[in-house]
């Protein structure tokens, strides 16, 4: 033995699963087979492997920092909700504590862990632990949770079923009665809210996924889309959709003019990319100044709601003919060509 705490990694190598399989054994075990999740948990015991943060005592006083936890450092998203939370802690005389959880339950946790003792207050952005973990944060230190909700916790969110449904009806007024909704991360709870707005407002939509929400994730999805299309397709965020253009566009596929794309966030990028990208705003700074504020102020369990407008690019028109249905013939064909 070393002495040093087991992690993830030792976990999934003793078990012989991958980490994600590890993550969701603690995070979300109904989506683990029953006999692999429970020798994922025998071997974690036997390492003495912690999935949850562990309380540490308080430090006594003030530590002058706020803790900004967020999924993925290398998403554009996060830009302006990291110069939001700075601008609020600087104005309150704090510093930001910036950890990166990469898209990962469980090294989320493992950060937590870590970090708990070293601030004040944290703010949890686009979480990918479970409710009851993030309770569990909640009882050391306050807590808000960003662009999720948790029962007991107070959050800051935008409107994501309007602007789902404003997209949903932008498209439909351009003749688009179908569409595919490319998913986003399986424990994302906004992937959750858009998919079901998509659906209750009048279109006929199908969800293909989950895939990163990574460019790389939108091109791996543009395959799976090509072989069941639409004339319309709406992706979790922005980072998808620009790499489901791009693809789709490889494989000889016209956007808009074969098949209408937006997306959600409104990253730079979005009006960077050819054709520029139609997408869902959300008021990025806002939201991490409102974070922030929250947890000086020590909010109560409540949800702050901000809201989202549509922006209208060039990579969304009217639905042309039926353009669209010889997609996959045309794709089929391309796709062996490509690398």
């Amino acid at each position: 033995m070393t002495g040093k705490p087991a992690t993830i990694n030792d976990v999934a190598r003793a078990a012989g699963v991958a980490s994600s399989t590890v993550s969701r054994a603690f995070a979300r075990p109904g989506r683990v087979n029953v006999e692999t999740a429970e020798r994922i948990r025998k071997v974690a015991a036997d390492l003495g492997y912690r999935a949850g943060p562990v309380p540490r005592p308080a430090p006594r006083g003030r530590t002058s920092m706020i803790g900004l936890v967020i999924s993925d450092v290398t998403n554009p998203f996060y830009d302006e909700i990291i110069r939001g939370a700075q601008a609020a802690a600087g104005r309150a005389g704090r510093t930001t504590l910036l950890a990166d959880a990469q898209e990962n339950g469980v090294t989320e946790r493992d950060v937590l862990e870590r970090a708990v003792p070293l601030v004040d207050g944290l703010v949890l952005a686009t979480s990918r632990m479970s409710d009851s973990a993030i309770r569990q944060v909640a009882k050391q230190r306050p807590v808000v949770v960003l662009n999720r909700i948790v029962a007991g916790v107070p959050s800051v969110v935008v409107d994501n079923p309007r602007g789902a449904r404003r997209v949903a009806e932008h498209l439909g007024e351009l003749g688009h009665r179908r569409l595919t909704y490319v998913a986003g991360p399986e424990a994302s709870w906004t992937d959750g809210v858009r998919w079901r707005a998509l659906r209750e407002w009048g279109v006929h939509a199908h969800r293909i996924g989950p895939y990163e929400p990574t460019v790389a994730g939108g091109a791996e999805a543009a395959h799976e889309f090509a072989r069941r299309p639409t004339s319309a397709v709406v992706a979790y965020n922005d980072l998808m959709a620009i790499g489901l253009v791009r693809r789709l566009t490889a494989m000889g596929v016209r956007v808009p003019d074969d098949v209408s794309v937006a997306g959600f966030d409104n990253i730079f990028a979005a009006e960077l990319v050819t054709p520029a990208l139609t997408t869902v705003a959300a008021p990025l700074h806002a939201m991490g100044e409102a974070a922030v504020k929250a947890v000086l102020a020590g909010a109560g369990p409540s949800a702050v709601t901000l809201p989202t407008r549509l922006v209208v690019r060039a990579s969304t028109s009217r639905r042309r003919g039926k353009a669209w249905q010889s997609m996959a013939t045309t794709a089929a064909a391309a796709e062996a060509r490509l690398p």
